[in-house]
């Protein structure tokens, strides 16, 4: 009789152990899978920024400084991405994804006030579509994100509650990082020195 009862104790346990592995497993899996998501939002914004840049050329010829710090910050971007890609929710792979995606937003705000100053490349009908697909895709990129970093807190906080803890220890279930791009306004509002 005593034996039963110590054998279903551990039957108890060990189902008790398995659900919790189960759970950070699925959880881990969410943010990864979220990750996806902003992977695939941030290829079609790098798709779109050639088109940008080359519909933007014939207007821009003495502005080459501008297209070339989006051409090279675009090139940055998606090595990053490609680090993240690789180990999502890694705290440096996501530190350099953040860092390159804000250098891209600041090199794409000083295009988009450069454009500004061109009336004829801002009624582009060229232009005005690939400005509106960008917007668009921004706006889907930062849901996207969202997205993940709710992933990743649901994430953390279960594998950092008592008892999944310890069982996220056992099995080195390592913290995941939210994506979290800096976004710097004065570099997107500072004016380029046009001159003709």
């Amino acid at each position: 009789m005593i034996l039963l009862v110590i054998l279903g104790i551990l039957v108890a346990f060990a189902l008790w152990a398995v659900g919790i592995y189960n759970g950070l497993v699925t959880a881990r899996n969410a943010f990864k899978n979220a990750f996806a998501q902003i992977d695939v939002q941030l290829q079609r914004r790098f798709d779109l920024i050639p088109n940008l840049v080359e519909t933007a050329k014939g207007y821009l010829s003495h502005e080459r400084g501008t297209l070339e710090a989006v051409t090279a910050a675009r090139t940055a971007a998606q090595a990053g991405l490609s680090a993240a890609s690789a180990s999502p929710g890694d705290p440096a792979a996501m530190a350099e994804l953040a860092q390159t995606q804000g250098a891209l937003n600041g090199a794409l705000g000083r295009l988009m006030v450069v454009v500004e100053a061109y009336p004829d490349l801002k009624a582009n009908q060229n232009m005005m579509q690939l400005t509106e697909e960008l917007t668009s895709t921004e706006n889907r990129v930062a849901f996207a994100r969202q997205a993940y970093n709710d992933a990743v807190m649901a994430y953390n906080n279960r594998r950092e509650v008592f008892p999944s803890n310890i069982v996220a220890g056992m099995f080195s279930f390592a913290p995941a990082a939210l994506l979290e791009i800096p976004e710097d306004k004065a570099e997107v509002r500072e004016a380029p020195k046009v001159e003709f």
